[in-house]
């Protein structure tokens, strides 16, 4: 039985379609990315954002200074190394655990079609989630003046829902070359560029219900500060290739504030 009918737009992405998925594999193969607006229905969109404004008050917010590896910054390497200076990231998050168990997120989170989908979409044998009970899904909050630094991910795939977008500001903004972490390349003056603000990047205004799905490994990515008071309201949809996987402690507690 399908039990996320009332959650996902199927007219529009009939996530459970053989073809619909082998178009949204040829796509993302293509683009490095796939972008599928209105993926949730109205009445969805509506009770997460409602779910997600209730729990605004509990966010955990941090600032990290990092480099484009998410590493600290090193002593032993020369700051205008591209790959050694700091950008600067702000949010605040809600971990899974402060999530109604039965809301609509986490009927999407552990629907067998939308994992199937997943899967199928990013060519992989399966997917799991976090064995800890914060990090599997989180509601990320960028008030005015915040904002996500240049960096490339931890992971080798990012899932994210746009609930509520930024009326200004708040902007994704990529690149799809410059890394390829299985070979160990990277490409520091195109990077150095980037961080300049010399080199063009690709910019992807994102409307509320939209669903993306990005190898945000190799691609280094950001979101710009937001400038309106209306708060940029992110979910991720957090999965890992191996099974009982947890975040680290440390990771919970910059993230969360907390471990358990």
């Amino acid at each position: 039985m399908n039990n996320i009918s009332s959650i996902v737009n199927f007219n529009k992405h009939p996530i459970d379609d053989i073809n619909y998925i082998k178009k949204c594999n040829s796509l993302i193969k293509d683009n490095s990315l796939l972008v599928l607006d209105s993926f949730l229905t109205e009445q969805s969109l509506d009770i997460i954002l409602k779910e997600a404004r209730s729990l605004e008050d509990k966010a955990f917010y941090c600032e990290q200074k990092h480099t484009v590896l998410l590493n600290k910054q090193s002593s032993e390497i020369d700051q205008d190394d591209p790959l050694n200076k700091l950008m600067t990231s702000d949010k605040g998050c809600v971990p899974h655990d402060l999530l109604d168990i039965n809301s609509d997120l986490n009927l999407l989170y552990h629907s067998s079609i939308f994992k199937n989908f997943i899967k199928s979409v990013l060519s992989l044998e399966d997917i799991f989630p976090y064995v800890d009970n914060l990090s599997s899904i989180n509601l990320n909050y960028y008030q005015k003046g915040q904002q996500l630094g240049w960096h490339f991910d931890n992971a080798s795939f990012a899932i994210t829902l746009m609930v509520q977008a930024s009326p200004t500001g708040g902007e994704f903004e990529y690149i799809t070359e410059g890394r390829n972490s299985n070979k160990n390349y990277i490409d520091k003056k195109l990077i150095s560029n980037i961080i300049s603000g010399d080199k063009k990047v690709n910019k992807l205004a994102v409307s509320d219900g939209t669903l993306i799905l990005f190898y945000g490994r190799n691609y280094l990515h950001r979101v710009t500060s937001v400038e309106s008071n209306t708060p940029r309201i992110l979910i991720t949809l957090n999965y890992n290739e191996e099974s009982n996987v947890e975040l680290s402690n440390n990771a919970r507690l910059t993230f969360f504030g907390r471990t358990t």
